[in-house]
């Protein structure tokens, strides 16, 4: 079995995450596509990185991604940064010889997402991906399964959201998240590049869209500075009017000034035939309901009915902890981590690659001049 060598960019919250998917995915999956190996591990300030040593076995801390690219025990390229930094440790990456996954979204903008798509498509030898973790929900798949086989009939209309709420409080300091340079844009980068591409996903790709951004909190305290304040330069929330190429018409909303929301994705889509409906806070039931059945005596056998995907997910998984267990967060992102891997291993065709988060990002491009220009606007966009 071949052994491929891990770089990991990044070692905040998001880099761990990614970090614990690799260390547990031979308790989820058997056989493994290949062993894993943890060799380089980047962030800043260096102690960050250090601390990956101690927590996950990395050989090696460095404050330059630079320094993992000329390491022939490195095969992978993890890309956990802020968007600032995507486009160049990506492309240079690729550059390497080195295949790469990224944290979405791909990029700050539209242009240097083509420019990241041009690279990957230059190196067909190397597999490309983006992590789109929400895909690998089993609740997800089995929407996306049902809709291909027919169970919605014509698609009607579509309700798609994600909410937070750590943008309610006046009082909370900058972070890069809320801050241009660094992240590109808010809400409409950080949230709803996840819900657009699970639309895009389950429904294929959009055709228009019009969207309004707001942002509440025009100041905040500066992060160790209370006395000082910033402009605040990104949406805490995107609500943006869709219609997709099938002919469904939706409403997509992303809001991190949710009051009362955890981590909460809703996802409501109608068609002639049935309706699929689910909730990631309730994330072990796909919600269903068929015109097909019954419309007997009281109700026949009309009404919503709940699936079981709980952690029933297709082989290789393994049985562990068990189908009937709760599923849990994290378990998303280790089956995109697992997708990853094993397409290096078998060399076979991402579907979650870069064209995925070009696509993604050409939403959010769009939804960004609907609402400067206050129209619709078409898809694709010309660049």
């Amino acid at each position: 079995m071949k052994t491929l060598g891990v770089g990991m960019v990044g070692y905040g919250f998001i880099g761990k995450v990614h970090t614990v998917s690799y260390l547990d995915m031979p308790f989820y999956y058997k056989p493994m596509p290949a062993k894993l190996k943890m060799v380089g591990v980047v962030s800043s300030p260096l102690a960050d990185a250090q601390e990956g040593i101690q927590q996950a076995g990395f050989e090696f801390a460095t404050e330059n991604y630079k320094d993992l690219l000329d390491r022939k025990d490195i095969d992978i390229i993890e890309v956990c940064t802020p968007n600032l930094y995507h486009k160049d440790i990506i492309i240079d990456s690729l550059n390497a010889g080195k295949h790469v996954i990224c944290e979405k979204p791909l990029a700050m903008n539209l242009a240097e997402a083509k420019e990241i798509l041009d690279a990957a498509n230059s190196h067909p030898e190397l597999i490309s991906q983006v992590t789109f973790n929400y895909r690998y929900a089993p609740v997800v798949m089995k929407a996306r399964q049902l809709i291909n086989d027919g169970f919605l009939g014509r698609p009607y209309s579509a309700r798609i959201s994600y909410l937070h709420a750590g943008n309610v409080d006046p009082n909370r300091p900058t972070y890069w998240k809320i801050q241009k340079q660094f992240c590109g844009g808010g809400s409409s980068y950080d949230l709803a590049s996840h819900v657009i591409d699970i639309t895009r996903f389950l429904l294929g790709d959009f055709k228009k869209v019009f969207s309004k951004l707001e942002i509440f909190v025009k100041k905040r305290p500066v992060a160790g500075k209370p006395d000082e304040k910033m402009r605040v330069d990104v949406d805490d929330l995107s609500l943006m009017m869709f219609e997709m190429e099938n002919g469904l018409v939706g409403i997509l909303e992303a809001s991190k000034v949710a009051t009362g929301a955890n981590d909460e994705i809703r996802v409501e889509i109608h068609g002639d035939k049935g309706a699929i409906r689910f909730n990631s806070m309730q994330p072990n039931y796909l919600e269903v309901y068929d015109m097909r059945d019954n419309e007997g005596y009281i109700g026949g056998m009309r009404g919503y009915k709940q699936i079981e995907t709980v952690q029933r997910y297709p082989k290789p998984a393994t049985s562990f902890p068990g189908p009937k267990f709760s599923i849990g967060w994290i378990r998303f992102h280790m089956g995109s981590a697992y997708d990853f891997i094993k397409n290096i291993a078998e060399g076979t065709k991402p579907e979650a690659d870069m064209y995925a988060g070009y696509k993604v990002q050409e939403v959010i491009e769009a939804s960004l001049i609907s609402d400067a220009e206050k129209r619709w606007v078409d898809l694709p966009i010309k660049i």
